[in-house]
């Protein structure tokens, strides 16, 4: 069983180590576009090219399910995607956590990209998930950028401004870009410290993304069974390892870490 992930960039480490985790029997096929990236300043239909040659190059070694685990890729590219892959492969988006986080009944704040906060497509989300919760949207500019360089003093800065524009109040918060999950912990320091320590919950989409895309291939999760599964990464369609940056992070580590496993 082979579950291709693609993003511009190290976004999608997340899904991708909620994947592995949940199924360490499954081969994973990373394949982003550090030549395009980043995505978000693009326009949708520049965009949307981009995401094809992506995805273009995942389906062509034959995966079972492609997650597209970048929200903006998600929200420009979707349709176009499934049209030319599905039903052959399917195709997994990937949708800020709004529905779960709201259920709770709020205050609720989403930290997005710039391109994403305000767009008709979140605030559809919100109308149709949070319609009476107090919702907060939260540009970030640069943190998605920050993170995918590994600067840790970028990301402290971003996740600070961020943190400025976050009421105090909030008990969920929803993260709306795939790459902010590599940094929750940085997210849930900055918060803490201003809400005098108050717990507040985190609703990512990696854990969703790949149980869905379990489900799309009649599969349950399986995390008890050995480590099997091998890794291919795609550098903008060219067989690649895993950047310096994405080793940076605990979701790379583990990624890299069963596929030693593997090879000896």
């Amino acid at each position: 069983m082979k579950i291709a992930l693609m993003d511009s960039g190290i976004g999608l480490l997340a899904a991708a180590a909620a994947t592995r985790r949940l199924r360490p029997d499954a081969d994973l096929l990373l394949s982003s576009d550090p030549d395009g990236m980043p995505w978000g300043p693009r326009t949708p239909a520049d965009l949307t090219e981009r995401a094809r040659a992506v995805a273009r190059a995942a389906a062509e070694l034959g995966p079972d399910a492609l997650i597209v685990a970048c929200n903006t890729a998600s929200v420009h590219s979707l349709p176009t995607l499934r049209a030319e892959l599905e039903p052959g492969i399917p195709v997994i988006g990937t949708v800020p956590a709004i529905k779960p986080a709201a259920a709770a009944g709020g205050p609720v704040a989403i930290w997005a990209t710039p391109a994403t906060t305000g767009s008709p497509y979140q605030r559809g989300l919100i109308r149709d998930f949070a319609a009476g919760v107090p919702v907060t949207e939260v540009p970030c500019p640069g943190l998605a950028d920050a993170v995918e360089a590994g600067d840790e003093a970028a990301v402290a800065r971003a996740v600070e401004a961020a943190a400025d524009l976050t009421p105090a109040d909030v008990t969920d918060l929803v993260l709306g870009c795939t790459h902010y999950e590599l940094v929750a912990g940085s997210i849930r320091a900055a918060l803490a410290a201003r809400n005098g320590g108050a717990e507040i919950r985190f609703h990512g989409s990696a854990e969703a993304v790949a149980v869905q895309a379990l489900r799309r291939i009649g599969l349950e999760p399986a995390p008890e069974l050995p480590r099997t599964g091998g890794l291919t990464v795609l550098h903008s369609g060219r067989t690649s390892a895993l950047s310096d940056a994405a080793l940076a992070y605990a979701e790379g580590r583990l990624l890299a870490e069963r596929e030693q496993v593997h090879q000896h």
